[in-house]
């Protein structure tokens, strides 16, 4: 099977799509040792030349240059480790599915630095620093998907651009990022325990595969505790109420959504838009976002409605101009008349966007000069569309959203803190390693 040919700031795709055949058995359970040194009982060795192939089933992505290191410890597992000073990509062949992955990072010789993400650039660990001599183990639960739709015999109707993606395939894909990663060991092992949490949206909701974008959904796995919940995105830029069903995405949803499971919707930024996906707010709209509801609560799964974030528009005072119509306010009257919680992210961010203002706001959306990144000769301009900085920021105002709105799942939320939009974060403080995949091509959506 072709994968996307990585280096570090661009991706030629050769790709195409592997199903095992009826009735394969399948491994849930995946044990790898990284590095030069003597190999942990029970796992298998991996050295840094071997790249992925589908006969194998797993192997890194080409792109980075490599480095295995032995400490020559007692322990085989932790005594040896791959780095590099580039991001480097793990893909491992698994079927559909939720999995715990932990990973053992560290260097009992040196200190390490990772951020950890995974499919189409999900947080999952972030900046996570290890001392001299120290080894630490990490595990995150990861959603993995493909476009079949089971018992159905049909699939998802993907978009072109979505044959590129690394999260409709049948792997997991790692990045393993930040400014020193030492990685000795990956153990995978697939689970029904987590509750699911699935997304059904837009571009600012999706898992946007390419730098500089970014959007709330790939930001929030980060925010729960591993082994408790997993977030299943199924977002896609510029996606309607309508589209997203008719593409198949809520029938994926729904082949997979389990009692006692969420689905979060949170349109409006295209069903505003004249054409064959328009709804109406306060009749069409609504009536389609009940309907979601409906088959949600049939499965037995719980719906969360999001109001829609403002665009960046300001007036000559400062304050966020609303560009999304009734939209917002249909949302949430249709929260109270199907008795469904409202996270009320249009309020949020507007208190959020203010509280930065119009210089400092550019810095939370795509806007940078031509040839900021390569191949990208004009310059960005996008109202819309979120820096990583601006998704995580957005992303905080998800998760107190769901302290005051959900408490059944705000139990599984990490400790992080309270978030006041008022009162954001600084983009300085803020650190974000780039991923390899870059593109100046705007998502669809607007």
């Amino acid at each position: 099977m072709n994968r996307l040919m990585i280096n570090f700031f661009s991706a030629v795709v050769l790709m195409g799509t592997l199903y095992l055949p009826s009735g394969s058995a399948q491994t849930t359970s995946f044990k790898f040792d990284f590095g030069n040194g003597k190999t942990a009982k029970g796992y298998k060795q991996v050295l840094p030349e071997m790249q992925y192939s589908s006969e194998k089933g797993y192997g890194f992505l080409p792109g980075a240059d490599l480095k295995a290191s032995d400490r020559r410890g007692k322990d085989p597992l932790t005594t040896d480790f791959i780095s590099s000073e580039k991001p480097f990509f793990f893909s491992v062949k698994v079927p559909e599915g939720n999995y715990n992955v932990t990973v053992t990072m560290g260097d009992e010789k040196g200190s390490s630095v990772q951020t950890i993400r995974v499919e189409n650039r999900r947080l999952m660990i972030e900046n996570a620093v290890t001392q001299y001599g120290r080894i630490d183990k990490k595990t995150f639960t990861v959603h993995v998907r493909t476009p079949d739709i089971a018992g159905s015999g049909e699939k998802v109707r993907l978009k072109p651009r979505e044959l590129n993606y690394f999260h409709w395939d049948d792997q997991l894909t790692i990045e393993f990022n930040g400014k020193e990663p030492k990685i000795s060991s990956v153990e995978i092992e697939k689970t029904d325990k987590p509750v699911s949490v699935f997304i059904a949206g837009n571009s600012t909701v999706v898992d946007q595969a390419d730098e500089p974008y970014a959007a709330w959904g790939q930001m929030i796995p980060a925010f729960f505790q591993p082994e408790k919940v997993v977030i299943a995105n199924y977002a896609e830029s510029g996606e309607t109420l309508k589209a997203f069903r008719g593409e198949r995405r809520l029938a994926k949803v729904l082949s997979l959504i389990r009692a006692g499971d969420y689905l979060f919707i949170e349109f409006a930024h295209n069903d505003q838009k004249p054409g064959g996906n328009y709804l109406e707010p306060f009749t069409t709209y609504k009536q389609t976002v009940k309907e979601y509801i409906k088959a949600a609560r049939e499965k037995g799964a719980f719906p969360i409605l999001v109001t829609s974030m403002n665009r960046r528009n300001f007036d000559d005072d400062g304050k966020i101009i609303n560009t999304l119509g009734d939209y917002p306010e249909a949302m949430r009257q249709t929260g109270r008349e199907e008795n469904v919680p409202v996270i009320d992210l249009n309020a949020m961010s507007k208190e959020l966007y203010e509280a930065w203002g119009p210089e400092t706001s550019l810095k939370a959306f795509v806007h940078f000069p031509a040839n900021t990144f390569p191949g990208q000769t004009q310059k960005l301009e996008d109202n819309t569309h979120f820096t990583p900085y601006g998704a995580y920021e957005l992303a905080k105002c998800i998760v107190e959203g769901i302290k005051t709105e959900v408490p059944g799942l705000s139990k599984y939320l990490r400790d992080t803190g309270t978030f006041n939009p008022a009162k954001p974060d600084s983009v300085d403080q803020w650190y974000w390693p780039l991923s390899p995949k870059v593109s100046a091509t705007k998502p669809d959506g607007n």
